[in-house]
């Protein structure tokens, strides 16, 4: 079992992110509808045992091409978890070998709860020698900033790091995050209550935070009311690709840097994962999935070089 990376997150993440001149982050995202039938065994129902086997050798191969070319990658919990015991197995030795092959860990896994209950979930993830220890985490807030303590504790113990849903990317992101109290708009108000935290998690190298926050790349404009309350806070930012914010728009809310515009992250999930015109054989498929994570870097590169 491999332990957690002992720097700060932040830290590890911006000087990666630097040295490779892009942010793209990779969500792996096994849907088994859409799985290759090169990867595919048995019936592909989550019930079936060889399921599992299929979605670790697809997430396996996967990772095996992003290593070395993006930072990070971002498995998706619900993904694994519809598929028992054998599902999470499979996440397991997903996060460790990407430990083995040096790319940082941010598990979707959006928990939210208080107590001992929040406490078990950031043990589970966080915690350096724990079954799954990832790198960072995605948290609800709504339940309250203290059930984000014990994540917090975490960042500050083994530096890790969290990233807080704050105006995502769904259509109906707006029908709660966009609300008024007070005249100010709830994603806003939440932004603003997490600065002493941000501050909190600051990085000692690089001055960014490993408090995050998730801000779709289908709103831009509100990314860049959210980088104003939260000036050193990481954004993770999906909706770029597949459901449609470009790559100018998912760094929005980027800032200049030594190389470019940075402060964050960008997720490609299906964009990477499922290209189309995929063959049948493995030589096809890495072909495909190369391409695919080049158009990414590529776009996201002239995007940051540009600002």
């Amino acid at each position: 079992m491999t332990e957690p990376n002992t720097r700060h997150f932040a830290d590890a993440l911006i000087q990666r992110v630097r040295e490779l001149g892009h942010p793209l982050c990779v969500g792996l995202d096994p849907h088994l509808s859409q799985i290759p039938p090169l990867f595919a065994r048995g019936s592909m129902r989550p019930g079936d045992p060889q399921t599992a086997a299929a979605v670790e050798s697809f997430s396996m191969a996967l990772l095996d091409r992003v290593a070395g070319r993006a930072a990070i990658v971002k498995p998706q919990i619900g993904f694994f978890e519809p598929l028992g015991w054998r599902g999470i197995r499979a996440l397991e030795r997903l996060v460790w070998r990407a430990r083995e092959l040096g790319v940082l860990v941010l598990l979707d896994a959006k928990r939210g709860d208080i107590g001992s209950t929040a406490e078990g979930y950031a043990s589970a993830y966080l915690d350096a020698g724990a079954a799954c220890a990832c790198d960072a985490i995605t948290v609800n807030p709504y339940l309250g900033l203290d059930s984000l303590e014990p994540f917090a504790l975490r960042g500050e113990r083994h530096g890790t790091g969290m990233f807080v849903l704050v105006k995502t990317s769904n259509p109906g992101s707006g029908d709660l995050q966009d609300r008024e109290i007070d005249g100010t708009p709830v994603y806003q108000a939440v932004a603003a209550s997490l600065a002493p935290l941000a501050k909190r998690l600051a990085g000692p190298a690089t001055g960014w935070s490993s408090l995050g926050v998730v801000v779709g790349a289908t709103y831009p404009e509100q990314s860049e009311r959210v980088r104003e309350k939260l000036p050193h806070a990481l954004f993770l930012v999906p909706g770029y690709g597949a459901q449609g914010g470009s790559a100018s728009d998912a760094v929005r809310g980027f800032l200049p840097g030594p190389s470019g515009l940075e402060g964050g992250i960008v997720s490609s999930s299906r964009g990477i994962s499922f290209p189309p015109h995929v063959g049948t054989d493995a030589a096809s498929w890495e072909k495909a999935i190369d391409a695919a994570i080049d158009r990414a870097t590529n776009e996201l590169g002239e995007a940051v070089a540009r600002g």
